[in-house]
């Protein structure tokens, strides 16, 4: 939740683990710290014994998955029931008196033991583990009371539990020691489509194959697990990555969807990052229809098309020529012809291109109803008209790793337009009553607990690239707290209001 701090700024810190319906997203791989596996209990009363009793047998020399080694017998008791006409209601007595075994991944109701009964259809109840068979004084009153009267009889179980049973992070607690040298096992990952993608620390890679394999079996959307073997940008201009497969088929073409849109793109040759879906979500929630919105980077368009699909007017760029193609697709595929432009050209030059043409460009689109009509009338009329504006009210730049030195290509945005005095731009926001628009720079920095450092640290360098003084002070500055990315690093995104002594500088 955003928060104010002490000199105004606004702060934010985005909440990870909501997703939509295909794009998944999970802790990231070096920030999830080691965990030991966690067992449900029945109701309030703590189960003391059964963190041990219920994890996987341990493997430390384990390097390639042997499913058959995670096999466990559990020896607890149960509740056989002599009529089948009183199962639900012995489940639920015994449910209120927590006398069930209360784990969320076993049915308790099962076969009776003995195999004939269980031919009749006979069934039981698996009890908690500190319920003993042999021992009355470790039994319920209600479980005392249905004995009593004959409705079930408490026996020995012996609860088989295999591989299918335990969970991805239980099976690398069991091979992965979490000590000094392992203190964050690899229990997170990012999902794109059907491909899975981890960032290994390198004291993993002895288990990456095995990480894979485990992964998948116990994920079923993914078929596909790769591991990222650099940094995104380090040696590509456009974001992408050298990878390794570890699990599944070299196949790269996903689909997902994302603020009910779909996108359709090979994961190796454009950049997207699951974990910022809530940051496109924030942004996207801020665009007003009828705005005209100019994405800088815009990648495949996780701004520009929930943008356009709330029609708003959106010039979308992107330097990628992998990119340019998909925004296209996505274009054409989420039907936002009318509302968003693409474009394959440098950032710099785009941002004045952009605005010098949306001051002179017209474009009007009708908005009809949603509701459907016969093709043959051809004579409906529109709900509304909306027409372009002649000035971008947002400006994106989401290329975190250098979207602040683009800043430079708004001194004296408007001051220089072919065929557009300064004076007509200044005319025309006071005529229309238009604010100047809204800068969205997305940067890396440090982490502190109150980004107070941090955000001074940014606007400095907003100043100095702008060469205009931008402080905490600032009226419409938010500086918010996207994600971390690292143990010592962190994504913001630093939004202001582009000043008009910038704006209109002679250049």
């Amino acid at each position: 939740m955003a928060r104010r701090g002490a000199a105004g700024i606004v702060f934010g810190r985005q909440k990870g683990g909501a997703q939509c319906a295909i794009v998944v997203e999970i802790a990231s791989v070096d920030q999830v710290p080691a965990r030991t596996p966690e067992v449900a209990s029945p109701g309030p009363q703590p189960m003391t014994t059964a963190g041990d009793m219920f994890a996987p047998p341990v493997n430390r020399a384990m390097k390639v998955l042997d499913r058959s080694f995670f096999q466990k017998t559990v020896p607890t008791s149960a509740a056989r029931i002599f009529s089948q006409r009183d199962i639900s209601r012995c489940r639920n007595e015994l449910d209120k008196s927590k006398d069930t075994l209360g784990l969320n991944r076993i049915q308790p109701i099962r076969p009776d033991p003995n195999e004939e009964r269980a031919k009749a259809g006979g069934k039981c109840i698996i009890l908690r583990p500190e319920v003993l068979h042999n021992d009355r004084n470790t039994w319920s009153p209600k479980l005392r009371d249905l004995e009593q009267a004959g409705a079930v009889g408490v026996i020995p179980f012996q609860l088989h539990l295999d591989y299918n049973y335990f969970t991805y992070p239980e099976i690398m607690n069991a091979i992965i020691e979490p000590s000094e040298e392992h203190d964050e096992l690899p229990v997170g990952f990012a999902l794109a489509g059907h491909v899975a993608h981890l960032n290994l620390r390198d004291k993993y890679l002895p288990y990456k194959l095995l990480i894979g394999t485990v992964l998948a079996d116990k994920n079923p959307m993914v078929r596909t697990v790769i591991n990222k073997v650099d940094d995104v940008g380090a040696e590509n201009q456009y974001r992408t990555f050298q990878y390794e497969v570890l699990y599944g088929p070299d196949d790269m073409d996903v689909t997902l969807r994302e603020q009910d849109c779909t996108f359709q793109f090979n994961f190796a040759k454009v950049y997207w990052n699951s974990r910022l879906h809530t940051e496109h979500e924030r942004l996207c929630g801020i665009f007003k229809e009828g705005e005209a919105i100019c994405d800088v980077m815009a990648g495949i368009g996780p701004f520009a098309i929930p943008a356009g699909k709330k029609k708003c007017f959106v010039y979308a760029n992107d330097l990628n020529p992998e990119s340019f193609k998909y925004l296209k697709d996505a274009i054409r595929i989420n039907k936002v012809g009318d509302f968003v432009r693409p474009f394959n050209e440098d950032g710099h030059q785009f941002i004045r291109a952009a605005t010098a043409d949306l001051l002179q460009a017209r474009h009007r689109v009708p908005v009809y109803s949603k509701k459907k009509v016969s093709r043959k009338d051809t004579n409906r009329e529109p709900l509304k008209i909306l027409e372009q504006p002649w000035i971008f009210s947002h400006y994106v730049m989401n290329l975190p790793a250098s979207a602040i030195t683009f800043l430079p290509s708004f001194i004296g945005l408007y001051s220089n337009v072919p065929g557009v005095s300064s004076d007509e731009v200044r005319q025309l926001l006071a005529r229309t009553n238009t604010p100047l628009p809204m800068i969205h720079a997305h940067c890396f920095s440090t982490k502190s607990d109150d980004n107070i450092a941090e955000t001074q640290e940014i606007c400095a360098e907003i100043s100095r690239q702008l060469n205009y003084e931008i402080t905490l002070n600032t009226p419409d500055l938010q500086v918010w707290d996207v994600r971390d990315v690292a143990p010592k690093k962190r994504m913001f995104c630093a939004s202001f209001r582009l000043p008009e002594e910038v704006a209109f500088r002679k250049v």
